[in-house]
């Protein structure tokens, strides 16, 4: 065998072992390192990810660096980039046969489920600091939009297919719009998503902000008999209390959620008495089978003893503060958990990995079949083949690694004039560091929101 094709073939079991985060170390390395400009330049730099398979992912994480840095009309256009990818993606049938015998890299990444969402959301944060409210609503009816989708792709109940933060973040928009009455009931929504699926699936309270705001829109609304039913079920007594000053919605985006990974698995073929043969492993309880005559010498799947699979799993990148608070005019305004982006990443991955598993053991049957194929008619072309099987198994390692870990809220009172808000952190055990001062001047009636992200 030619040195040559050894090299080639070094080469792409290298590549095939290098997950996306890998691939683009430099740009992550200075994004977590809060080096914005040089992520910035580093992505820029990378001309081919713009013309890979994921583009929708460089235009994504280009929103969230102009975010960053002020730059909220360039973070848009890129995001609706981003955005349009998702909407416009079509299976390339073509990509897609070729996956089964490569790997799910050659097809375009569309994007998980609750990535489509946040491209909305960086966009209606994006117009909110710069005060286009009508603008922020156009994102919010496109969030509506999409949730309406998940819930009607996802029937069941044990399926992340509703949006809590979403829904609140959709009532806090319209609130500040002077709408209470689809404010209420984008608030009405995000409480029964809490109550119901984020309670169930993630261990999350429904943050107190969100019940406050519920019953006040309810009674602005005239909504009494919701009023009634609200302060009995949160066993409350409402006041109400006109907002006489201006207030800040701050939004705590809190580290950086999961990098995806790979891990193997291995099965072992058994007959399944009808000429076909079942694919299984036992430890973890997973069986595909395969239909085959048994009796034909082309029928190579049938051959097949043991398969290797390469799937993707997630790996949480641990916070540096569990908890945090701003303090305003001498009061503490704790910052209450409102989205659990890392928990939901893992939620997404872990419900379609029955669909995941079927389609690896797919593609490496294909694959391993063709190598016996070729083996029985050249022995050393089917070493060949072999090699380029293992360095092709491959999972699909692409994720929107810039989105936070977590994300925490808090509405904010302010004084007439300048307004002096500082954001603090608080350890795991209990130390407390000062990690930014902003500066708000207060109107009266006017409701500012503001977004800071916190790396690791």
């Amino acid at each position: 065998m030619g040195r040559s094709i050894l090299f080639s073939l070094f080469a792409a079991f290298l590549f095939s072992c290098t997950t996306f985060y890998e691939a683009n170390l430099s740009f992550n390395q200075n994004f977590e390192s809060g080096n914005l400009e040089e992520a910035r330049i580093a992505l820029k730099q990378n001309r081919k990810a713009i013309k890979r398979k994921a583009k929708l992912l460089y235009y994504a994480n280009m929103g969230v660096i102009y975010n960053m840095q002020g730059e909220f009309a360039a973070s848009n256009n890129s995001l609706e980039k981003a955005y349009l990818l998702g909407e416009d993606y079509r299976r390339n049938y073509l990509n897609l046969a070729a996956s089964f015998i490569s790997n799910p890299n050659t097809v375009d990444y569309s994007g998980e489920d609750h990535e489509h969402l946040f491209l909305l959301y960086y966009k209606a944060l994006n117009y909110l600091q710069l005060n286009d409210f009508e603008s922020a609503l156009v994102e919010v009816r496109r969030l509506s939009n999409r949730l309406n989708e998940l819930s009607d792709r996802y029937r069941s109940d044990n399926k992340y297919s509703r949006d809590a933060f979403v829904n609140n973040l959709m009532g806090l928009i319209y609130d500040a719009s002077g709408d209470p009455n689809n404010a209420f009931i984008a608030y009405r929504n995000a409480y029964e998503v809490y109550k119901d699926d984020y309670a169930r699936f993630f261990g999350m309270e429904i943050p107190r902000q969100l019940k406050s705001d519920l019953i006040r829109t309810a009674y602005e609304s005239g909504f009494d008999n919701e009023v009634d039913f609200y302060e009995k079920e949160f066993g409350v007594k409402y006041n109400h209390s006109p907002l006489k000053n201006g207030e800040l919605i701050f939004f705590w985006q809190n580290g950086l959620s999961p990098i995806k990974d790979e891990w193997s698995i291995n099965f072992a073929s058994e007959g399944d008495g009808d000429g076909g043969i079942v694919f299984v492993n036992e430890d973890l309880g997973f069986s595909f089978p395969f239909s085959g005559s048994g009796n034909n010498e082309d029928d190579k799947i049938t051959d097949i003893e043991i398969l290797r699979i390469a799937i993707p799993k997630y790996v949480e990148r641990p916070l540096r503060y569990k908890t945090g608070f701003v303090t305003v005019n001498g009061q503490t305004h704790e910052l209450e958990l409102s989205e659990d982006v890392n928990a939901i990443a893992f939620k997404v991955l872990k419900q379609r990995m029955g669909v995941e598993l079927g389609k690896a053991v797919v593609r490496a049957a294909t694959k391993k079949a063709l190598e016996q194929s070729v083996e029985g008619e050249n022995e050393g072309l089917g070493f060949l083949v072999g090699l380029v099987n293992a360095a092709t198994e491959k999972a699909d390692t692409r994720n929107w690694q810039t989105l936070p870990h977590s994300i925490y809220y808090s509405r904010i009172p302010l004084k007439q004039g300048e307004n002096s808000v500082v954001l603090s952190g608080r350890s795991e055990n209990g130390f407390i560091s000062k990690l930014e001062t902003f500066t708000f001047n207060g109107t009266a009636r006017k409701t500012y929101f503001h977004s800071f992200q916190t790396l690791n």
